[in-house]
Parts: structure tokens; sequence; C-alpha cells
């Protein structure tokens, strides 16, 4: 067994060592109906803390040959899988986290010769005499093996889009990079030497121009989960679960960390949910994995209805979306679309596929885009505010005059001309114009 190549099982083992493990193999049966067919090369995108890392090491801990991990696997759900033991530790597997690389590297430039060079010194270790020292590259070295041996390989890669997030990298190591995964992935030899090639990070593959630059990848995402949805996430019987047994309120815990739609699941995000179940508060726990900072720039870009549509999502309303315009990467945003999606993906915002729209999806992310709008220091945020306010202290004073007043004044601000005689226009407007007293 090695660190990258044919790695133990410890790294899975820490997640069933866990208080709280909810069983996710059902992956592994679809990627094993998926091996060795043009449907084996996966990039599934989520959230951070929406159990990316986990699904890897419990696949490179499934696949691995530097492991025997039957016992681990026994009473899962997997094991009573037909094909469980046909596929369970039979691959050569590589498994990379870029996010590790890119902190270990001296230099961001070096990051894929540094990939490179550590994996290959442990292929060399197993296969000697199929890899001399002009090998030089990893697809070069995998279509060797593959050739010398007829062993097929898995290749799991976590974070693979931290390159392409850091805005402190430039864009010529990300074409390296991209370069690096199309010579993995993509072409015709790749399909000789790969068994399962499975990506995960927050982004899905990099556009360029209208196409994924690895565009034989099958991309699951929070725009499009399919297959994948149950498997992102903890979906709703899974917390009903972990409420019952915890003695936890489940309305209270679906209002605050769940809303997000993906292929007919109403998906949790299972960092909050692990945290309510064990710590008994409700709060949000987004902010310890990471500062709604993050989100402060994407926000005040100088978009056309950015400002606004942030406003309607707080108030509960849903907003359109075009997000194919996104290229999936930040630092190519052009409009008010591509921050949303960009949003969505980074679980900031949830998607209704079947409406085309973004929306906030529970508590815990609205007080976060909250805390990161007054952080700000909007001026359309404070005006919003003190116009809410008088509407609110004009209703509970009963004056009918001044609540039709202000209403219009919201209705003529976020209402569009095509929408504003629109019965359910104005329903939605009237939620949006409330929205101080939800911040009181």
């Amino acid at each position: 067994m090695g660190r990258f190549v044919n790695p133990d099982s410890s790294a899975f083992q820490v997640a069933l060592n866990s208080r709280i493990y909810v069983d996710k193999t059902g992956l592994i049966e679809y990627t094993n109906s998926v091996l060795d067919t043009t449907n084996a090369y996966i990039c599934n995108s989520r959230p951070r803390r929406f159990g990316k890392s986990y699904a890897a090491n419990m696949l490179a801990a499934y696949y691995s040959k530097g492991t025997d991990s039957e016992q681990m696997f026994s009473g899962l759900r997997i094991s009573k899988d037909a094909d469980f033991k046909k596929h369970l530790n039979k691959y050569d597997v590589i498994h990379i986290d870029i996010q590790w690389f890119l902190a270990n590297c001296d230099d961001a430039d070096k990051v894929v010769s540094f990939i490179t060079k550590s994996v290959l010194d442990e292929l060399r270790g197993i296969y000697p005499d199929a890899l001399p020292q002009e090998v030089v590259t990893l697809p070069d070295a995998l279509s060797r093996v593959k050739e010398r041996t007829g062993q097929k390989f898995v290749v799991i890669i976590d974070e693979w889009d931290v390159i392409i997030r850091d805005g402190a990298i430039i864009e010529n190591i990300q074409d390296e990079y991209l370069n690096f995964l199309r010579g993995m992935f993509k072409g015709v030899e790749p399909t000789k030497y790969i068994q399962l090639a499975y990506l995960t990070g927050i982004l899905p593959i990099k556009k360029e121009r209208a196409q994924s630059a690895v565009n034989n990848l099958d991309e699951f995402t929070m725009l499009q989960a399919d297959e994948l949805a149950p498997y992102i996430g903890f979906t709703e019987n899974e917390v009903k679960g972990l409420c019952e047994k915890y003695n936890r309120d489940f309305d209270k815990v679906k209002k605050w960390y769940d809303g997000y739609l993906l292929d007919g699941y109403q998906v949790y995000n299972p960092k909050a949910v692990v945290s309510v179940m064990t710590k008994g508060r409700f709060r949000s726990y987004w902010s310890e994995t990471g500062s709604y900072e993050v989100v402060v720039p994407l926000i005040c870009m100088n978009y056309d209805g950015l400002k606004n549509a942030i406003i309607e999502m707080l108030s509960g309303s849903e907003v359109k979306v075009d997000t194919a315009t996104f290229k999936n990467d930040p630092a190519k945003i052009q409009n008010r679309d591509d921050v949303i999606t960009y949003l969505i993906h980074l679980g900031y915002l949830g998607y209704n596929e079947d409406s085309e729209s973004a929306f906030v999806p529970n508590e815990e992310i609205r007080q976060e885009l909250i805390t990161a709008v007054r952080s700000s220091n909007w001026d359309e945020l404070i005006a919003f505010q003190q116009e809410s306010r008088k509407l609110l202290t004009a209703t509970l004073s009963m004056d009918e005059k001044q609540v039709a007043a202000e209403i219009d004044k919201f209705h003529s601000q976020y209402a569009s001309m095509i929408q504003y005689n629109d019965e359910n226009s104005l329903s939605s407007i009237i939620t949006i114009a409330y929205l101080g007293a939800m911040q009181d």
C-alpha cells in the first residue's frame, strides 16, 4: 500500500468511527454499474461539508488492492449487493487530494509536477519493469502498466477544482492543470487504462468556449444531480431517522437546514445536521467551516439586478436564473446570473430545476447571507429595511392608506413591467415588503 497508490482504508475508517455515520455506500452500487464503460468518468460536485471527501475515501477503501476492507463494509448497504465481492479490493487505485498537494508544494506553478512525481514514484515501486526512467507523465505510466499487465486503474481526485477556485493562482498554471486532466481522462488511450475516474469538488469542470474542458466526464452538480442525488448530503428520510434517535424537532431541523432540491430529493447539509443532533443548538454552523466573507465580493459585484435579486431571495421568493452562462470559473463571472449560479454551487442558494430559479434554501443560509449583506453596508438594503419597517408600523397601526402607499413603492421597484399586474407577482412583492419584520 502507498500514500497515493493503493492506499489503505484508514481514512474511511475515521468516518465509520464517528458518532454519527450515515450509510452512503449506495454510491458504490452506482459506480460498480458503470465500471469500464463510457459512463465511468464522473465529476460529482457539491458544496463544502456535503461529504465530498467521505465519498472519495469510501470509494478508495472499497476498490483499493492495498487493503482488505470486507469486514469494514459488512452490514452496510453495499454488502447486500450481488456484485459486492466482485469488485471489492480488486483494483489499483490512485487517490489524490489536490488541496493537500497545493498546500505542500513550495510553488503553485510546480503542483502538477509534484503530483506527477509523487504518484510515479509509488507506481515504479509496484511496476518497476513497466516504468523506466524515461516515463515522466502519469498518462504514459498508466498506459504502459495496462499494456504490460492488463491492469486498469481507478483514479479518485478529491478537491479537483481548488486550483480553479483559488484566485491567486495564475491562468497558465490552471491551463497546465487542465491539460493534465485531459491527458489523464480524455481521448482514446485513457479508455484503455481507466476502470473508473471519480472527481469531486465544489465546481463542475471549467468550461472553455461552449463546452467542458474535459468533456467526456459525466457531471453531477447542485443544478442537476440525477442518479447521485441521494448521495449528496443527507436525504429527508435519513434526517428523520436521526431526529428520532436524538430526540430533535424534525420540523425545526427542516426549517433550519433543508431546502436543497436535487432530482426530487429534499437534501440537507450533513455538517449542520450532525452538529444540531450532537449539540442540540439551532444556529448557523456554516461559519464554523468557512467565512461569509467569501460571499461578500460576489454579492457586491456591480451587475444590474443582482442586489434586488438577493433581497427578493432573502424574503423567501425565487428568482429566475440562466445557469448556462457561468463558465465554472469565478474569474470569468460576467453577469448577475453567473454570480447566482456560483452561489448555488457554493451552497449559499438552492436551485429549482423545474422552474429554473434560485432561492435561499433555509434559515441557516438566510442568516449567513444577511450577515454578508449587512457587512457590505448596502445602501439598497438600508433603504429597503427602512421602508419595510414603515410598512410594518403602518400595518400594526391599521393605517390603510399608508400600507397601500408603501406596498405600491415595493411593487414599482421589484415587479417587472410584464409582471406588474400579475396576482402572483403582487403576492411575492407583499412578502418581500415585510422582510424588515422577518429580521426584527
